[in-house]
């Protein structure tokens, strides 16, 4: 099937919209045609109904993220100082003069927004395709992403009236393309195989994680102060059963399980075989390797309406609970290819991080398993960048295997497309740059934001599913392993009388934070008909600036 191209597109706008429009339009947003994986296949039904989420204007965006470092940089007289809810909202808030001009505009469509955000930047609007045409002077269409089936309605470009455009970021979904996921293959033990499972080299367990990187195996002593949160989403349940016999076979002193939260349309379903492979390695790595400190499981449901699959709405869960109730660590093990969504979209997403970080909580992303080429081995000519890894506001976390660690070949890793080298992290950039001269030269953005930040083993994690034992890989595996690490200092902080971690970057690139990481110097990530980047001394976007080990960290961040 032929791709819909923007001219031709725009075309269509003109014909289908010219007439209808009561005020001066501006093209929004645009892409010259859908995601890697997607065709054009036809037109919604004119009543179908379509909810659109409308990102308003923050009132001092760069003020927060200010207020972000002065509290989160070792060394500032106000590390540790996280924001209140009101001090951080007052940041992001958008002005009256937006929330009027936005609404009014929706009422002479005769539309009603609702609020869904805790700072009341993100709107909510249901309406027929039909409206949302006229709404957006665009042309709605049926996508189909060919590998999987699946089918979306969205636009390769939407308009705003001339004096609306200022107060929005974006409206979604409407160029968003996020493909199907795919969650890490389970291999399950045969009983040959089980046998040969002696040694951390060959297979990984809470015991090896805390050998490995020195974990104590003690229960936490203030776990009433904080706690970890593991989101799921598309349908991934996190089972019980499968956990009690995990923790069975290689945690028996843990006996503790996880408790559910949901939004969206949320459940965790306990029927036969419908554990999800992926909640059940977050789950099992979090309850069975943070000894003793609570994991909340965040089940988002498909009724999501920030057109990224509950990527915005689950943060804003977040920001909306109170201090108490809010999770001292997020660890997420989903992602996408950064080129599926526009740069307005991704920041606005950023942009809920930045304010989850300043209250607080540290944010955790596997860094994507494809190498160079992104989320999922794919073909390519040049480099893919992850998302949201590519956010400067998220720790992004990336793989290695073996007890003498080397990069996992799957580990993604690269540079940002759409946001640019934080200052933390320049030195680091640029030096890894230097040192490879002209190797891939155009073949990524060499000013953008570098990741992943950090690592952790990745390779032949032991789970329990649907009732049987066997071994995944993935920075799935990373992201949630070092979570339990994050909340075991943490505890020990809040047992000193110490705030909690919060955004951990400018902690982690730090003189004293680097050198509580043991630096990971083999190993790359192939992808692209490439051998991909290579793991060097010092910071790498394959590794990071390292693993950590528990000991050095804590005592850093004791002394932080």
């Amino acid at each position: 099937m032929v791709l819909l191209r923007s001219s031709f597109f725009a075309t269509l706008v003109l014909l289908a919209t010219a007439t209808s429009l009561p005020r001066a339009m501006v093209v929004h947003e645009s892409r010259p045609a859908p995601a890697v994986g997607f065709v054009h296949t036809g037109v919604p039904p004119a009543d179908q109904e379509l909810t659109l989420r409308i990102a308003l204007k923050q009132n001092n965006i760069a003020g927060l993220e200010a207020e972000l470092l002065a509290v989160s940089t070792p060394g500032s007289a106000r590390y540790g100082q996280h924001l209140t809810s009101e001090e951080m909202l007052s940041y992001v808030t958008p002005s009256s003069d937006t929330v009027t001009a936005v609404n009014t505009w929706l009422k002479e469509h005769n539309l009603t927004s609702s609020v869904v955000s805790p700072a009341g930047d993100h709107l909510s609007v249901k309406v027929p395709v039909a409206k949302a045409n006229s709404l957006l002077g665009t042309q709605f269409s049926v996508f189909t992403h060919i590998e999987s089936g699946e089918t979306t309605v969205r636009t390769l470009e939407y308009s705003l009236p001339a004096d609306i455009a200022p107060h929005v970021d974006f409206v979604g979904p409407t160029t968003a393309f996020l493909r199907p996921s795919q969650g890490p293959k389970f291999t399950p033990f045969t009983s040959e195989r089980k046998r040969q499972s002696s040694s951390c080299n060959s297979q990984i367990n809470p015991t090896c994680l805390q050998s490995i990187y020195h974990l104590p195996t003690a229960a936490a002593t203030h776990s009433a102060s904080h706690h970890i949160a593991v989101t799921g989403f598309i349908d991934q349940y996190a089972n019980s059963a499968d956990l009690k016999m995990f923790l069975r076979d290689f945690r028996p002193a843990v006996t503790s399980s996880f408790i559910l939260e949901t939004l969206d349309g949320g459940v965790n379903s306990q029927s036969s075989g419908s554990a999800g492979i992926e909640a059940n390695l977050d789950v099992q790595y979090t309850v069975g390797v943070a000894t003793g400190v609570p994991v909340n499981f965040v089940s988002v449901g498909n009724n999501f309406n920030d057109g990224v699959n509950g990527f915005i709405d689950v943060m804003n869960f977040f920001i909306g609970q109170s201090a108490s109730a809010r999770p001292s660590v997020v660890t997420t093990s989903y992602g996408f290819d950064e080129r599926d969504l526009t740069r307005a979209q991704l920041t606005s997403m950023c942009n809920t991080y930045m304010q989850l970080g300043a209250l607080g909580t540290s944010i955790l992303f596997s860094s994507g398993d494809g190498g160079v080429s992104g989320s999922q081995s794919q073909t390519c000519t040049t480099f893919v960048p992850t998302a949201p890894s590519g956010c400067p506001y998220v720790t992004s976390v990336g793989s290695t295997q073996g007890t003498t660690e080397v990069a996992a070949s799957f580990s993604s890793g690269g540079f940002s497309n759409y946001f640019p080298v934080p200052s933390f992290q320049k030195t680091d950039v640029s030096g890894y740059l230097s040192a490879i001269g002209t190797q891939y030269r155009g073949k990524f953005n060499a000013t953008g934001r570098g990741f992943p930040d950090i690592a952790l083993q990745g390779v032949n994690f032991v789970i329990a599913s649907n009732g049987q034992e066997g071994t995944v890989d993935g920075t799935s595996c990373s992201s949630p392993s070092l979570a339990s690490i994050i909340a075991l200092v943490n505890d020990q902080l809040v047992a000193a009388g110490k705030p909690t971690m919060g955004y951990l970057n400018p902690f982690i690139y730090s003189a004293a934070g680097r050198a509580a990481l043991n630096d990971v110097t083999s190993g790359s990530n192939p992808g692209c008909n490439t051998n991909g980047f290579s793991a060097r001394a010092g910071w790498d976007p394959v590794t990071g600036l390292g693993t950590p080990n528990y000991t050095k960290f804590l005592a850093a961040a004791l002394a932080a």
